[in-house]
């Protein structure tokens, strides 16, 4: 039983590879992406039923603050691998100033979660999809 064909090989290298080039991007990058990522998600989460636009507007708005984000970020806390815990480390340290009307620790939660989401998009995209269905969303 062959174990690894040169072909397999060759991907898996180019994996380790790509994920250390990205571990080379800085959080708030990676942070860009995932709030991208994230409000996208919560978009399509709220697609159907078929409503007016500013209804689908509130309630994106209301989970993609900073505030929402936090508490998000409290409900996965427990299904994060020691890695994961890492990657929010460094994305809550690199978000150093808040916006006036935000208390700082909940912009550094809430900047932490959104360098977690752009690096498991970039770099797992299942695992991402596993995280996300914890999510506690209202039903649309």
């Amino acid at each position: 039983m062959v174990l690894w064909t040169e072909s397999r090989f060759r991907q898996f290298m180019a994996k380790v590879d790509q994920i250390a080039k990205i571990k080379q991007i800085s959080p708030a990058s990676l942070a860009y992406i995932g709030d991208a990522v994230y409000e996208l998600y919560i978009r399509t989460h709220y697609l159907l039923p078929p409503r007016r636009i500013c209804d689908y507007h509130n309630q994106v708005v209301a989970h993609v603050r900073a505030e929402s984000q936090a508490k998000i970020l409290r409900s996965l806390e427990p299904y994060l691998t020691a890695s994961e815990k890492d990657i929010l480390r460094r994305g809550r340290n690199a978000a150093t100033k808040s916006p006036r009307r935000l208390n700082r620790e909940i912009y550094q939660q809430a900047s932490s979660l959104e360098t977690l989401l752009g690096y498991l998009y970039l770099t797992d995209t299942q695992r991402l999809t596993q995280l996300l269905a914890h999510l506690q969303l209202d039903t649309p």
